[in-house]
């Protein structure tokens, strides 16, 4: 029998690594256009997609990984790099940018799928730092009932990252669109910061393994 407390560690090292508060603001940024019934939409596809893909790396992470070629520490270069040239765009507002050449924003479902797809399920949420974790915790639990068990861990901490991002709407009526835009661009330096610390622990892990 597993320990509980194991498995309550684990939630917790999820919850840390995904930071559902942090989700909020960018978030907002990446739904610029989108009404309530939009973004509700956006959470639900993303919090699906994430969860697929943690539960594919639960089953069969290494393996993947193993089969690529693909080292862990070079997922998360990959996955820094990503988040970095998100992060660029949030700080200088390109999105925006790109947005008011277009007379009308069209929220299509293709838009809302991709959204949800890149860059809010990967590399946000199912990113280098989750995926680690959830392999990491599959393997030393790599009976039936432990990737069971690691599977409902991952459920419980990406349904709070969708309540979190559920309440996006209301904070953003709170704060209006310039306290929208001060917090987006600041969290987008955190999050380039993210990136950053990203890229050395897979320079580390790839260059200097324990």
């Amino acid at each position: 029998m597993i320990p509980d407390d194991s498995w309550l560690n684990a939630f917790i090292t999820l919850l840390v690594i995904l930071d559902p508060p942090g989700l909020i603001p960018i978030f907002l940024g990446l739904t610029v256009g989108m009404n309530r019934s939009e973004r509700r939409q956006t959470a639900l596809t993303t919090s699906f997609i994430s969860f697929s893909i943690l539960a594919l790396f639960a089953f069969a992470g290494l393996q993947i990984l193993a089969i690529l070629g693909i080292s862990l520490g070079a997922f998360r270069i990959a996955g820094g790099i990503l988040l970095f040239f998100i992060a660029f765009e949030m700080i200088f507002e390109k999105r925006m940018e790109r947005k008011e050449k277009t007379v009308e924003i069209a929220i299509t479902r293709d838009h809302i799928r991709n959204i949800a797809a890149f860059p809010l399920a990967m590399p946000l949420i199912a990113g280098p730092g989750t995926i680690s974790a959830t392999i990491l915790m599959a393997s030393h639990h790599h009976d039936l009932r432990g990737i069971i068990t690691t599977l409902f861990v991952v459920i419980g901490a990406i349904l709070i990252c969708y309540l979190f991002m559920r309440l996006a709407s209301p904070i953003e009526k709170l704060i209006g669109d310039t306290g929208r835009s001060i917090v987006t661009r600041l969290f987008g330096v955190l999050l380039a910061a993210l990136a950053i610390q990203f890229v050395a622990d897979g320079v580390r892990t790839l260059f200097w393994p324990a």
